[in-house]
């Protein structure tokens, strides 16, 4: 049996592939559960620094898959809300673990897709591909994180538009747009999100943590409270080994070099 999801190693590096091609990368209970427990799996793992999400085949992810959901037994009410449980413990993974997660946006990502690459750091992003969130056009509302993500990247109104209308996003668009992070040729995705990975996996893991964890929670605090949230995360820093040697190495007019410690 193929496995949905695979993983490969390139040293701290680990790359997943959605690995249905033969529906686009459509999700269905087993590709959910594979993408929970691989995601659950990797963040706890600390010789990993960074992670990269693809497609095999034509697509990135074309979302739920609409043929399985159709003969689920209790019918595509049931079907979503469980495929939703477990697709959603790999994006609270993903928004939760304290590395850089990066999408490399080969060809379409629509539905899951589409919120999938959103809940993830940075999108590289093909320049043939395609972006649509895809579940209004079918009577459905934005799961996968879309509605936490989308706004926060694009504001309200943007957010709304794009759920209210579903119109088919071109790279340039979702570049404008702020939705990708680069658009490169087609051929040069994967490697342009591998070599960002690798540089990312230069940085203090510990410091990147503190900042996406601060950066998700100032939508959802008062000042004060994120305030004294900054104030804990900046001297725990200082605290850690990193922080130290990033001191010491400025000091010393030199590049620091991190430990690999959360």
């Amino acid at each position: 049996m193929t496995e949905p999801v695979l993983v490969e190693r390139t040293g701290e590096i680990a790359k997943l592939i959605l690995n249905r091609p033969e529906a686009f990368n459509a999700l269905n209970l087993g590709m959910a559960e594979a993408l929970a427990a691989i995601t659950l799996s990797l963040a706890q793992d600390d010789s990993v620094s960074a992670l990269v999400f693809t497609g095999a085949g034509k697509a990135f992810f074309a979302g739920g898959d609409l043929k399985w959901m159709a003969g689920f037994p209790q019918g595509p009410a049931a079907a979503l809300h469980e495929l939703a449980g477990r697709f959603h413990v790999a994006i609270q993974e993903i928004r939760r673990m304290r590395k850089p997660v990066i999408a490399a946006i080969n060809g379409v990502a629509a539905g899951a897709g589409f919120s999938l690459a959103l809940a993830c750091d940075f999108r590289v992003m093909a320049k043939s591909a395609t972006l649509k969130q895809a579940y209004t056009s079918v009577g459905l509302s934005i799961d996968g994180g879309g509605t936490f993500t989308l706004p926060r990247l694009v504001g309200l109104a943007r957010a709304l538009e794009i759920a209210a209308f579903d119109k088919t996003i071109s790279s340039e668009k979702a570049l404008e747009w702020g939705l990708v992070t680069k658009v490169v040729e087609d051929q040069q995705v994967v490697e342009e999100a591998m070599t960002m990975a690798r540089e990312l996996a230069k940085i203090s893991l510990h410091s990147f943590g503190w900042c996406k964890q601060l950066l998700t929670d100032s939508f959802d605090s008062s000042l004060e409270t994120h305030l004294e949230r900054e104030r804990r995360g900046i001297s725990n820093c200082a605290g850690h080994p990193d922080g130290r040697e990033g001191i010491k190495a400025f000091l010393e007019k030199r590049k620091p070099n991190f430990s690999k410690k959360k």
